[in-house]
């Protein structure tokens, strides 16, 4: 059951679903400066491109659900779409990035290969028609306040509009005042419904609000995480990732440092190796 055939989703030539390589999605939260982004972008890159490994990369231009009116947001669309303008034409690399109003689609679509629908406005039907009309592949975050079988009507939202180009991100649940938790049982019950799923191991281990004014965070969770997601069957893993997160302007608490990721990619892709030899062996039985 865990390995459903899904939908084929090609992003750049670049293919997610059954039976194809785990797909990474990384890169910073949020867009702090073009240099420091660009950079980012060139080193992840490097990394993933030596390693023959699929990689999408993210980077928010806007975080518009801030705990805080004092926190930072980014550099809003107009910079920030330039910004990945620039880095997607000088690397050729598939950019996403989140949407967060109608009026953004338009101009977002024009640069980005996925366009995001944040969890907290996966429910929102004109934004989600909005994205899918722009014949882009979605990529939506079930909001921490639904079951994943809700996920459901999700879907038909965007296929009412002619788009299936759907990837379904899950990214943890609320469990009680300023915590999450992840239930691995949703990837498969997403998986159910003919898309690639997405696991989010870095915004899963957030305690929101939970120092205050920002949101906190358990990094030291993000690696048993990401391999109990990959075991569970996941297509593909989103990594917020950061040189140095503890200087970070956003999501300080839960972005993997740089350094952190070679090893946690390979052990991800040896759990991920060992599914693929075993659905290939059953499915000759």
């Amino acid at each position: 059951m865990i390995f459903k055939m899904t939908k084929m989703i090609n992003i750049k030539n670049l293919l997610i679903g059954q039976g194809q390589p785990l797909v990474f999605i990384a890169g910073p939260c949020v867009i702090e400066s073009s240099e420091s982004c660009f950079r980012l972008a060139e080193e992840l890159k490097d990394f993933f491109e030596k390693k023959n490994i699929p990689f999408i990369f993210k980077a928010s231009y806007d975080k518009a659900n801030r705990t805080s009116i004092n926190s930072y947001r980014g550099p809003g669309i107009d910079k920030g779409i330039k910004i990945l303008s620039e880095i997607k034409r000088r690397l050729n690399l598939a950019i996403l990035s989140d949407v967060h109003s109608e009026e953004e689609i338009s101009i977002a679509s024009e640069v980005l290969d996925i366009i995001q629908i944040p969890a907290f406005l996966c429910r929102q039907t004109d934004i989600i028609l909005a994205a899918a009309k722009t014949g882009r592949p979605v990529n939506i975050k079930k909001g921490q306040f639904l079951a994943p079988w809700d996920m459901k009507s999700v879907v038909e939202k965007i296929c009412s509009a002619g788009n299936e180009q759907i990837l379904l991100t899950e990214r943890g649940t609320c469990f009680g005042y300023n915590n999450l938790v992840s239930d691995m049982r949703s990837l498969v019950i997403m998986r159910k419904l003919g898309y690639p799923v997405i696991y989010d191991a870095t915004h899963s281990v957030q305690l929101p609000g939970g120092q205050g004014d920002v949101s906190g965070g358990e990094r030291n969770m993000v690696v048993p995480l990401a391999r109990a997601a990959v075991a569970a069957g996941c297509d593909g893993l989103f990594l917020e990732v950061h040189e140095t997160p503890e200087t970070a302007l956003s999501d300080a608490s839960t972005m993997l440092p740089l350094k952190d990721l070679s090893p946690l990619v390979e052990q991800l892709l040896e759990i991920h190796a060992i599914l693929r030899v075993h659905t290939v062996h059953t499915a000759g039985e």
